[in-house]
């Protein structure tokens, strides 16, 4: 009954951005604060990669060039420019969005498992060249010891460090969401359905897959950044193929095109992933990739995306309600607003 009202009511996405905010506020009061970390940088990493693939249409394997790429960008920062830690995450990412422009521009003409493979391709290159320039990287060792002091502050502690980084995470957060309500994303949403027809209204196709893919990357760059700081190191498994098939994986999970899916798929990977190491346990993979298959058959559309579509039909399916029999009922709105109508007059151009 709540959540029928939630749905029909127009304060429903409200409600639900508070309850986000309230969730990230206590996370590091209820599990270990370094794991409250991992899930929020990974939940922004999931939202960047999910504004290219569940917005956009467009499936990046070599997103971990930009999430590991910041991180050694953040790190060399800190360490040999003595920035303060802001500095050197706003660094890293500017390093990401400016290396998702080439990577962008050979790469957004290709759709499907051909742009899959050609990013994943980039970002393999990436990974060789930093394990190659141990000068700069320290090889297979990665940098060490980056320092988080800021203003004089002591934030040693991750506890407290939790709540220094937890803006530039909430930031990132915002961005896509603003980003995904915009005119330019249903822009994107409209190329994703059907690019022949956006293109035949005018609208730069390519032009605007670029866009989506350097905002992505940025927002990648951000969460690899912070990510950097909070745990003192960065290696080169941040630029490993592998964390671009796990942070897909978490978007699957949590729901393709929902930004919400991606931190619910990420707080269940990062948990599970640290329940099993402290238990000891050494086969993670089986069990996560165990858990993937089960949801992936269960839940086609996500664990959100499911709640997110039994909702609405919930709501199409409830009679509609009188001002005089529901005093408190508001008028509705779909919690993920329809694709807007292409217009002849592109936004922004």
């Amino acid at each position: 009954m709540i959540l029928s009202r939630l749905a029909r009511s127009g304060r429903g996405g409200i409600v639900l951005l508070v309850l986000g905010l309230l969730a990230a506020l206590v996370l590091p009061w209820l599990i270990y604060p370094p794991v409250a970390l991992d899930i929020a940088c990974w939940a922004l990493f999931a939202a960047a990669v999910d504004l290219l693939l569940g917005f956009t249409g467009l499936l990046s394997f070599g997103h971990a060039a930009f999430w590991g790429g910041s991180a050694y960008c953040t790190g060399l920062i800190v360490l040999h420019g003595g920035m303060p830690f802001p500095v050197a995450i706003l660094g890293g990412a500017l390093f990401a969005a400016l290396l998702a422009l080439p990577i962008g521009l050979l790469s957004v003409r290709l759709t499907g498992i051909y742009f899959a493979m050609v990013t994943l391709a980039f970002a393999q290159m990436i990974y060789f060249v930093a394990n190659q320039w141990r000068d700069v990287t320290g090889g297979e060792n990665g940098l060490q010891g980056i320092p988080r002091d800021f203003l004089g502050l002591d934030l040693s502690d991750p506890f407290f460090f939790y709540y220094a980084g937890l803006p530039f995470v909430l930031a990132g957060l915002f961005a896509a969401w603003r980003i995904v309500r915009s005119p330019f994303g249903r822009v994107l949403v409209s190329i994703r359905d059907n690019p022949a027809r956006a293109r035949a209204l005018g609208y730069p196709v390519e032009r605007y897959r670029l866009l989506a893919f350097v905002l992505s990357a940025a927002l990648a760059g951000t969460a690899g950044g912070v990510f950097a700081i909070g745990h003192g190191f960065a290696a080169l498994d941040g630029l490993y193929w592998t964390t671009s098939g796990q942070v897909v994986m978490m978007v699957i999970l949590g729901g393709i095109g929902t930004l919400w899916g991606g931190a619910i798929g990420a707080a269940i990977v990062v948990q599970l992933q640290d329940f099993l190491a402290t238990a000891g346990f050494e086969g993670v993979g089986i069990v996560t990739g165990s858990i993937f298959i089960v949801i992936v058959l269960l839940f086609r559309r996500g664990i959100w995306g499911t709640a997110r579509h039994l909702l609405i039909s919930r709501r199409q399916a409830d009679p509609p309600v009188s001002p005089a029999a529901d005093a408190g009922a508001e008028p509705a709105e779909s919690p993920e607003p329809a694709p807007a109508p292409a217009s002849p007059h592109p936004a922004g151009d």
